[in-house]
């Protein structure tokens, strides 16, 4: 299939087939078992609202990589944190933190840039979802990107002026913000299996957006759902739009499957229509 077609919709010849077989991989994929290997465990075990929402940002932030090396880190992160990440913020912990290695290249130093800005949202707005509200991320077309820009002017605030990208990305014209993406998909999402929904009233399933990485990408490349071959924000917006014609009220569930699809490396095609 030509990038012409594309052109930011699925053509209405191939929009049944490839939503079956994106259905079908959804529902197999989001699970129950899928929870124990994803770092989607980890806000999951709290109740309280900002732990759910520091655990999921900071687990988020340090998913790149193997999965089980992400799992183990982020397992690292919160025994730094004596398991209570929002009493670790408020108290501020963090300064007494020693100097180590969190996740490849991110490392305690991240860390405390990080919490020390989220310790600054928390004060002034007691849960990072009313610092969005605030934000009017709810009347973005692009919520996480107005989200990203807030935090990054806090986390800014709270550190002298100076930004890390460790934490966030700083270009926010170009990044996919994958990471962020994928956090608000956990905190947004509720369908009662493995994202929580705990932001509830503040956005709609229908407003996020896809969480691209290479994996995604590829498959969604394979599938004819992608013409670009950048993994950014422009790739981020058309893939979304695709998906919304597909599924307008959650397009971000065929997350799982793009995901899935592609980490199963079964995503050879057939003439554009199926999976040999």
């Amino acid at each position: 299939m030509s990038s012409g077609e594309m052109n930011g919709a699925a053509p209405e010849r191939f929009s049944a087939d490839i939503r079956e077989l994106l259905d079908e991989a959804a529902r197999r994929i989001n699970s129950p078992e899928f929870i124990g290997a994803d770092p989607v465990q980890f806000p999951r075990r709290f109740e309280r609202l900002q732990d759910i929402e520091i655990a999921s940002l900071l687990s988020a932030t340090i998913a790149w990589g193997n999965r089980k090396m992400i799992c183990a880190d982020c397992e690292k992160m919160l025994r730094l944190m004596d398991h209570s990440p929002y009493a670790y913020v408020m108290d501020e912990g963090y300064e007494e933190l020693p100097d180590c290695n969190i996740h490849r290249t991110f490392f305690a130093r991240d860390l405390r840039h990080y919490l020390r800005g989220l310790n600054r949202i928390y004060r002034r707005h007691g849960s990072l979802m009313e610092f969005a509200r605030s934000e009017g991320v709810q009347h973005s077309e692009a919520p996480s990107w107005r989200l990203v820009e807030g935090l990054n002017r806090e986390l800014k605030e709270a550190n002298g002026g100076v930004g890390d990208s460790r934490c966030l990305p700083q270009n926010l014209k170009t990044t996919a913000l994958k990471r962020v993406n994928m956090a608000l998909r956990w905190l947004v999402r509720d369908d009662g299996i493995v994202d929580m929904g705990v932001w509830r009233g503040l956005l709609r399933p229908a407003q996020l957006f896809i969480p691209l990485d290479v994996h995604v990408g590829n498959t969604a490349r394979d599938l004819g759902l992608l013409a670009r071959r950048a993994d950014d924000r422009r790739s981020v917006e058309e893939l979304t739009a695709v998906l919304r014609t597909l599924r307008p009220d959650d397009p971000v569930l065929y997350d799982y499957a793009l995901f899935g699809l592609g980490i199963e490396s079964k995503t050879k095609i057939n003439d554009g229509y199926g999976l040999v």
